[in-house]
């Protein structure tokens, strides 16, 4: 049945590759340069555990079989090459793709020893170009290798060995001093490529344009989650689902998923055949508002509302959508409230209009002055105090 690689072992790769990949393949292979991660699933047999969060409960699953090498340890290397050389499909879920260059080099060997073997890889670093990026590090030279992008809509997270047994959950592996906590949905997208309706891993949904369902997904999902993240904080709430007992919130949440980042999405990819029409992004804005408030889950606040100076950089979520609204001619109100009180959360109380005017645009970098200014008018930096 073929070999199946995953690169990184976070919740990810876990929750959906390794798991999609179970009894489809007789390997189940994992590269991960964590040493004591890597001891913990050998001493453990080779079994990973994971929890899952439905939405009236935790449950448990257990992926067994699992051969684990470290690219870091000079003794793996050789059974790591091998493993590439046989991997029909493969996943990277790395911390970002600037990580793709650390791996190219080993993955380059790995295909040189059957250049012409079929094998599918999945790029699951969130970036719009992530497949087109790890083929331009890997070089030229493998003509059946097809780097292809996701869209990965499904919540997932790593939980401490603290939290693991105050919730009763299973540590991925003995010992591990952690767990993974994903969600129960799993549909996931990914670009197309030829024999691509041959592939094994359970849950993945071809889609011939996939940028349009990138765009949903950072415009909309995490622009939302972001967005009610922030005002959760600035509600004094710890957790996403507490947010159940603040219907306005979610209302705001509501309002600026539908009528402003969906009419956005909708306008501009008003040609797209395999797109939403309004019923369906409807539906789907409304099944995600209900996932990311499940108290199953338990997703912090802090989590979500993390590094925000990257979230408010020009091409990302929050300032990303509200450009995007600014260019389809429909109003963000809700977008740029929060992106206000985001700016307030980043930056010390005392800094002045003109200063967080001065760093935001520092964030952006070398952007088009007239859209910079536009956007600033709407989180009022020029006028009017953010507060």
């Amino acid at each position: 049945m073929g070999c199946f690689l995953g690169i990184g072992l976070g919740p990810i790769q876990t929750g959906i590759f390794l798991s999609g990949a179970e009894g489809r393949f007789d390997r189940l292979v994992v590269a991960d340069v964590d040493a004591a991660l890597v001891a913990s699933v050998r001493a453990g047999g080779g079994e990973i555990r994971l929890n899952v969060a439905s939405a009236d409960r935790v449950f448990h699953r257990t992926i067994r079989g699992v051969e684990v090498f470290n690219p870091a340890d000079p003794e793996d290397m050789d059974a790591l090459i091998c493993a590439v050389s046989e991997a029909d499909e493969i996943c990277t879920a790395l911390p970002s793709v600037a990580f793709f260059a650390k791996i190219a080099g080993w993955l380059r060997r790995g295909f040189e020893a059957s250049p012409e073997h079929r094998r599918f890889v999945y790029t699951a670093e969130n970036h719009n170009h992530a497949a087109e990026m790890l083929a331009a590090e890997i070089g030229p030279g493998f003509p059946q290798t097809f780097c292809l992008n996701t869209v990965i809509g499904k919540m997932s997270g790593v939980v401490s060995a603290e939290e693991c047994r105050g919730r009763g959950l299973l540590e991925l592996a003995p010992g591990a001093g952690r767990g993974h906590l994903v969600e129960e949905f799993n549909r996931i997208l990914v670009s197309t490529c030829p024999g691509i309706e041959e592939r094994k891993i359970a849950g993945l949904h071809v889609k011939d344009n996939l940028l349009p369902f990138e765009e949903a997904k950072l415009y909309g999902h995490n622009a939302v989650h972001f967005l009610l993240g922030i005002h959760a904080s600035a509600n004094g709430l710890s957790y996403m689902h507490e947010l159940s007992k603040h219907p306005d919130i979610v209302e705001i949440g509501k309002k600026a998923f539908i009528e402003e980042s969906g009419a956005a999405l909708l306008g501009k990819w008003r040609d797209e055949k395999d797109f939403f029409d309004e019923k369906g992004f409807r539906a789907y804005a409304q099944d995600l508002l209900g996932r990311m408030l499940n108290p199953f889950l338990r997703d912090s606040v802090d989590r979500v509302c993390r590094d925000i100076g990257r979230k408010l950089g020009w091409d990302d979520r929050m300032v990303g959508t509200i450009r995007l609204c600014i260019s389809q001619g429909v109003l963000c109100n809700q977008f740029a409230k929060g992106a206000k009180l985001a700016a307030r959360r980043l930056f010390p109380p005392d800094v002045q209009d003109c200063e967080i005017r001065r760093r935001l645009k520092s964030i952006w970098g070398n952007v088009p002055e007239p859209e910079a200014e536009a956007v600033l008018d709407l989180l009022g930096s020029r006028s009017e105090n953010i507060h």
